[in-house]
């Protein structure tokens, strides 16, 4: 897949429906037939939606790990704890899972950001408050990441 860009605000119903947004739509919707993956983040309080065939790819990855190693599977568990196969209805919407809105505090408002292959789903105030910058400088942290990548061309 290629991947997706964008950062959408929308609306939660009282349902736990939200609507996806129609730019959205259509970078998704070679996967919309095979469904998504919905998940809790590792690093942050939103969810992640993944295509099916990114989560695929991914646990690709995760089955490679020796599950005799318990680090491995504490981690294991911890990744795909309350993971939730997931579609989009006929008329646009994706419901999330009541525990999954608790774990994410995600209230009426809200936002989709993309994350190159997957969607992260915020609550819009602390999806706000995490791009804010208070926590972290970006120009640092762009160096410290980006810093040493040169491509072929020469671009950074």
């Amino acid at each position: 897949m290629d991947s997706i860009i964008g950062t959408y605000e929308c609306k939660l119903d009282a349902k736990g429906r939200l609507m996806i947004p129609a730019a959205l739509k259509k970078q998704l919707a070679p996967s919309l037939k095979d469904g998504f993956v919905l998940k809790r983040s590792v690093f942050q309080p939103c969810l992640e939606l993944y295509p099916m065939a990114e989560w695929t790819l991914m646990m690709l990855k995760i089955n490679k790990l020796n599950r005799f190693v318990k680090k491995n599977n504490d981690f294991i568990r911890r990744f795909t704890a309350g993971v939730k196969m997931v579609e989009v209805d006929e008329l646009g919407r994706l419901l999330i899972p009541k525990d999954l809105i608790v774990f994410s505090t995600i209230s009426k408002d809200i936002v989709l950001s993309s994350a190159v292959n997957i969607v992260e789903i915020w609550d819009k105030e602390l999806y706000e408050k995490s791009i804010s910058g208070d926590d972290v400088d970006f120009a640092d942290l762009a160096e410290d990441v980006m810093g040493n990548l040169n491509d072929d061309n020469g671009i950074s």
